[in-house]
């Protein structure tokens, strides 16, 4: 199974990316470029991720660090954008 994106628009200021299956490292440059393209506020739903890799975390991270909304994310999925969020955040401090 792969990495499936709908674009969902809600109103005038809000865009919903739902996310279906996996999200691997030949899904993340997708969507990054799809998360820059977009002007309005963004919430990314992930209630029907099956599965998700280190890199589609460490996009993930600052995303929801910079305010995009993760909806019904799995549990597991929050924790580790938590840490990475975390680990990031005293990355760009001792620097």
């Amino acid at each position: 199974m792969s990495c499936r994106i709908d674009r969902v628009v809600i109103g005038e200021n809000r865009v919903v990316l739902r996310i279906t299956g996996r999200i691997a490292a030949e899904d993340v440059d997708m969507l990054r470029t799809l998360l820059e393209e977009e002007r309005s506020a963004v919430a990314i739903d992930l209630e029907d991720v099956v599965l998700v890799d280190r890199d589609a975390v460490k996009l993930l991270a600052p995303r929801a660090s910079e305010g995009a909304e993760l909806r019904d994310c799995p549990a597991y999925v929050r924790e580790w954008v938590t840490r990475e969020s975390e680990r990031h955040d005293d990355e760009n401090q001792s620097m």
